[in-house]
């Protein structure tokens, strides 16, 4: 008993710090979670936690990729990290699973990327600068095109404990331009024409 509590405490311990981290980076948390029916660790769906008071419009992020420290999936910038894509789009919750709103729709293709990277994360090393193109056949997202970017690293290019992998959805044009010329190029234009860190697809690809 004595040893679960233990458990429990360092795990709320971490959640605390990891949450103080994440609003470092992020800005303050929304006081609203999205939480799934069926727990993500048990082959259900993310809880989605909300940003909405630091950059223009809205971050979505996870927190159930790193339970401990050093537990979950790392990569050659962090030990390990969670997830976390933006919008420019307002948080609007009631809208959140109304895929016909504009927050919904966008709200809806987060969550979808969300859910399918988390699942293919601790497989994997998905490193800043790199892309990831899901599966034609798969359902929902298949042949989404995502760049990967860590985002609000006190740090730039070194080794972190623990950070913010941001995926951002790209046109595929954007994608074949990044495996040729380099993913911080790309990085460089969609931040020169205003386009990064969001997923909004209501643009024009720069490349």
């Amino acid at each position: 008993m004595e040893h679960d509590d233990n458990e429990s405490r360092a795990y709320n311990e971490w959640y605390d710090e990891k949450s103080r981290q994440m609003e470092r980076m992020l800005g303050k948390e929304h006081n609203m979670v999205m939480h799934a029916i069926i727990p993500f660790d048990i082959g259900g769906s993310l809880d989605l936690y909300y940003y909405p008071y630091g950059i223009k419009g809205t971050a979505i992020a996870t927190k159930e990729l790193v339970p401990l420290p050093g537990e979950g999936p790392s990569n050659d910038r962090f030990e390990t990290y969670e997830l976390v894509m933006f919008t420019r789009q307002k948080l609007v919750m009631d809208d959140a699973k109304k895929p016909r709103t504009a927050f919904g729709k966008v709200h809806q293709s987060i969550n979808l990327i969300l859910n399918n990277v988390a699942r293919y994360a601790p497989q994997a090393t998905l490193n800043p600068n790199e892309t990831l193109e899901f599966p034609r056949d798969m359902q929902d997202v298949g042949g989404k095109c995502i760049f990967f970017d860590e985002y609000g690293s006190d740090n730039p290019y070194k080794t972190a404990e623990f950070g913010l992998l941001a995926l951002i959805e790209i046109f595929r044009s954007e994608m074949e331009f990044a495996m040729r010329e380099g993913g911080g190029v790309l990085l460089d234009k969609l931040k020169a024409a205003g386009h990064y860190p969001y997923s909004d697809m209501d643009r024009r690809p720069v490349a």
